[in-house]
């Protein structure tokens, strides 16, 4: 019926509902709904899968060449490379790879792939990862910058691309043992930036040394003569480049110099020579007590070279408060400011454990005590693992594994494993995994096992041979890989961490 023809009509009753059209239309109505429903669902979805699945990847070993697998034991790229392949970040995927490696002249070819195994951040005659390297020998690479070259010189760019340093450097490397803190040389002079391509040290001097390990709120510069300054990160000379050593004593301002061959101590507040000689060496400076070396024995003196404790020891370290540990006869113990003995000198070794505020003291090779900060004795047995990031310490005492957090209350697995969702559980010599509630997801047959690893893999032992369950505690290494020489135990699927702890191999 058109509009024309209806319009004006007029109806004596109210007019009849036809069911069958609105019915129809209900219908319609709802299928529209639950497609916008379902369509927002997907979006919903898509997003939290996206947010939810993220990869981490690591550096893969078979048959000789090395690839790339993702923290699900999937290959992302094939293991055809000779050398091996460097991960900067492994929640990034950008993998380098070196490739076309003429030993002879010293030559090769760089280039950073996805996990498309797509060549990417092109445009440079080479890309290459930043390596670092503490004391004890562990290997990392700068997370978010890379070297890059052009015509023989180089410069840095971010993950994105972008360039952060121009190509017109001679060579560009880590400050060892600091993270995000490069040199770069021109010439014959050297600087310091950090990750943002920022001066830090001006490219001026013949070396940047770090004072201390993982500390970078001053720096070590050596001039053209070999003479030993201090320059702070806002690049203010503290101490002019004149001395033969310069040492960081753990304080803000009180350092050791080198003249001479005398060590003395300087205030960097006002530059004054605070101690000039008398001591074989400066260990150590905390408010009014300095750690001297006399005669090759050990003592603490205050800033008027008062003896506070007479050098007697043969090791002493400040602790906190009055206390330190001191070594006497071979043996560790702790003593205060009045030279008393307030733990007795019978450990073979001892550290205080600065970021986690308790005393670690090995009493033999399967015996270690915990102390807090009053001294008192909280843990014995065998320390497994101190974990600083998640707060816990591992103990086996008692012939059972427990966990303790940094109060020393004892505590559930499940309560500082957090993402984990299955546990290691051990019951008549014999491990096996339990859930959140202690409900048995894998039976206790294994002779030996580890905790869930960030990958969602746990590994264990059987038969003397090793292999590895998954998340949710089905096998996915069957154990028959002998690692009875490594030193790390930890899978990835069916990749077992190697040796050296740098790639995973099948």
């Amino acid at each position: 019926m058109s509009r024309g023809r209806t319009r004006g009509r007029r109806y004596d009753s109210k007019p009849k509902l036809n069911l069958k059209k609105v019915i129809g239309v209900i219908v319609a109505l709802a299928v529209i709904v639950m497609v916008i429903i379902s369509i927002i669902n997907i979006v919903k979805t898509g997003k939290n899968e996206i947010e939810v699945k993220k990869y981490s990847y690591y550096t893969s070993y078979e048959n000789g060449k090395f690839g790339v697998i993702n923290n699900d034991g999937e290959t992302i790229i094939e293991p055809t490379y000779n050398d091996i392949i460097a991960i900067p970040n492994s929640s990034k995927a950008i993998f380098i790879c070196t490739y076309d490696i003429n030993d002879i002249d010293g030559t090769y070819k760089t280039k950073a792939l996805n996990e498309k195994n797509e060549e990417i951040l092109t445009g440079y005659d080479k890309i290459e990862a930043i390596d670092n390297l503490d004391s004890k020998q562990n290997i990392w690479y700068e997370d978010n910058v890379l070297r890059v070259s052009k015509n023989g010189k180089y410069g840095l760019i971010d993950f994105e691309g972008k360039e952060i340093l121009a190509c017109e450097y001679d060579e560009i490397t880590a400050l060892k043992g600091v993270k995000s803190n490069i040199l770069i040389k021109k010439a014959e002079n050297v600087g310091l930036v950090n990750e943002k391509g920022q001066i830090i040290v001006p490219v001026q001097y013949k070396n940047i040394l770090t004072l201390k390990e993982g500390y970078k709120n001053e720096y070590i510069v050596v001039n053209e003569n070999n003479k030993y300054g201090l320059i702070s990160t806002s690049g203010n000379v503290l101490i002019e480049p004149k001395y033969e050593m310069i040492k960081y004593l753990n304080s803000s301002n009180l350092f050791g110099i080198k003249e001479n061959g005398v060590w003395k101590l300087i205030n960097t507040q006002d530059t004054n020579i605070i101690i000039d000689g008398g001591y074989d060496d400066i260990i150590e400076a905390k408010t009014d007590s300095i750690i001297i070396i006399k005669d090759g024995k050990y003592g603490v003196i205050n800033m008027n070279k008062e003896e506070i404790i007479a050098p007697q020891y043969e090791d002493l370290k400040y602790v906190f408060s009055i206390y330190y540990i001191a070594k006497k006869d071979g043996k560790y113990g702790i003593i205060n400011l009045e030279n008393q003995e307030v733990i007795p000198f019978e450990y073979t070794s001892m550290v205080y454990v600065e970021n986690a505020g308790f005393i670690q003291a090995d009493k033999t090779e399967t015996e270690t005590v915990i102390f807090d900060s009053n001294l008192a004795q909280k843990i014995t047995g065998i320390i497994s693992e101190i974990n600083t990031d998640k707060g816990y310490i591992k103990a086996y005492t008692n012939n059972e594994y427990k966990y303790y957090n940094f109060k020393f209350e004892e505590k559930n697995v499940s309560d500082l494993l957090t993402s984990n969702n299955l546990f290691l559980s051990k019951k008549d010599g014999k491990y096996g995994y339990v859930d959140k509630t202690g409900k048995i997801i894998v039976d206790y047959i294994y002779e030996d096992a580890t905790e869930q690893n960030s990958c969602g893999f746990a590994s264990v032992k059987k038969d003397g041979v090793w292999g590895s369950i998954n998340k949710i505690g089905a096998i996915a290494k069957e154990p028959s890989v002998n690692l009875d020489n490594s030193i790390y135990i930890d899978f990835i699927g069916e990749w077992h961490l190697s040796d050296n702890g740098l790639y995973y191999e099948k």
